[in-house]
């Protein structure tokens, strides 16, 4: 057995007490440090407000306009436009600006396009983002609001070559965070997610084909929060099913597609108001499965909700607060329901997801069913996918016709997309009785 003499423990204990003195000194010191930090992530109550408009966003449309304005302050509000999207940026700026102007605000345009240094070498976009004098115009505004075009010029713009924050991006971070209202329409509303789409392909191909990252997806900005997923343009062109495989391959649970001339109004990162012209397709993916059978894209027991103006969603609680002018359809309204459509060829078609769904929950039908194929004609069978709606203990409806058009709030019906084999031809001309 091997002894410790008293002089070695004292050595020992000596040792112990300068290494603990130290650790303590060297964490003090850490702390008192400000160290780099994600500007999404420096403060985690996010006090400001969102307007993610779908775009193609009409001057005359003024509530949108004007919940804008409303939620940066109200009259004479400093609203910095950002039109690093647009093909014609001082164009597209210019229209924003007279529009917020007309309903109060005191709007300014910060040129951050690659489009102005075409005419001025200084206005390069790496000089913009640093420059003093816009990041203070950015600190003193009250809202930032941007214009559409290719999302992907909105981050190249607003950040480093290495992908980190510019100074300009953090700026308009803590305005968001401190109270700020960040608005966006088309790209602008692309950028409000994590996760935005960038070389987009076809709704179709998108099924058939997935996304890859630094591809058909890149890296959003992230201001609406890391649960939700954001897309636009949406029921018009039919974009609703093109969300489905990005929020499965990035496991969004939450996806909110909104459509052209409409905004989502989103306050504190968690209430939801549907403001303008349309709606917005919410999809609920929290229990939602896949079939390890299929090689190709498919989903089991999604839900998918659509909201219209004035109804409200709560993120953390998922709960739907239809518009108060909206009364819940309890019985069955078609006129027709014998021949009420089950049953859609083409599901992606400008607003036919809408209308099969309102279709469905005002009949006495439990299920419909939509298609989405593509009118190839070749030698060998496609690849098309069957979307089928039904209704659930849970679903309901509302309507309205206030406004004087019909505005239905369509509540948590199931969700199924399964993939099927197309034949070459669906139907051939009769032949000449000539």
């Amino acid at each position: 057995m091997t002894s410790t003499s008293p002089f070695s423990t004292k050595i020992l204990l000596a040792g112990a007490i300068a290494l603990s003195l130290f650790l303590t000194n060297l964490a003090s010191n850490l702390s008192a440090v400000e160290l780099p930090t994600d500007p999404r992530h420096a403060d985690d109550k996010v006090q400001g407000s969102l307007v993610i408009i779908g775009g193609a966003l009409r001057n005359d449309n003024a509530a949108v306009w004007q919940s804008i304005v409303k939620e940066a302050g109200g009259q004479g509000s400093k609203i910095a436009i950002i039109p690093s999207a647009s093909a014609n940026p001082q164009r597209a700026a210019e229209f924003a600006a007279a529009a917020l102007n007309q309903h109060g605000a005191d709007a300014f345009i910060v040129p951050l396009s690659t489009k102005y240094t075409d005419v001025d070498p200084s206005k390069a976009p790496h000089k913009i983002r640093k420059d003093p004098h816009w990041l203070e115009q950015i600190r003193q505004a009250k809202a930032v609001y941007f214009t559409g075009g290719d999302q992907a010029k909105i981050t190249a713009a607003l950040r480093e070559d290495n992908g980190q924050p510019s100074p300009m991006l953090e700026a308009i971070w803590a305005l968001y965070r401190h109270g700020g209202v960040i608005a966006g329409t088309s790209a602008g509303a692309a950028i409000m997610s994590t996760t935005m789409f960038n070389n987009a392909k076809g709704v179709l191909d998108t099924l058939k084909l997935g996304v890859k990252d630094g591809d058909e997806i890149a890296d959003g900005l992230g201001f609406v929060g890391p649960q939700v997923f954001i897309d636009q343009h949406l029921i018009i062109r039919g974009r609703f099913a093109r969300m489905l495989p990005v929020m499965l391959s990035k496991s969004y649970q939450l996806g909110l597609g909104i459509d052209e001339n409409t905004a989502l109004l989103v306050r504190q990162q968690n209430e939801v108001e549907i403001i303008g012209y349309k709606g917005a397709i919410l999809f609920d993916l929290s229990n939602t499965t896949t079939n390890p059978n299929f090689t190709e894209f498919n989903l089991q027991n999604a839900r998918i909700s659509y909201l219209s103006h004035g109804d409200r969603f709560n993120i953390h609680t998922k709960q739907i607060k239809p518009a108060a002018d909206k009364s819940r359809v309890d019985s069955v309204r078609s006129e027709d329901t014998d021949q009420a459509p089950t049953f859609h060829p083409n599901i992606l078609a400008n607003t036919a997801v809408v209308e099969l769904m309102s279709q469905l929950m005002e009949s006495s039908h439990q299920t419909a069913k939509g298609l989405a194929f593509s009118d190839h004609r070749g030698s060998k069978p496609q690849l098309g996918f069957e979307f089928t709606f039904t209704k659930m203990p849970d679903s309901s409806a509302y309507f309205s016709s206030v406004t004087g058009s019909e505005a239905f709030t369509l509540i948590r019906l199931r969700l199924d997309v399964v993939p099927i084999t197309m034949a070459n031809r669906l139907y051939q001309a009769m032949p000449s009785q000539r």
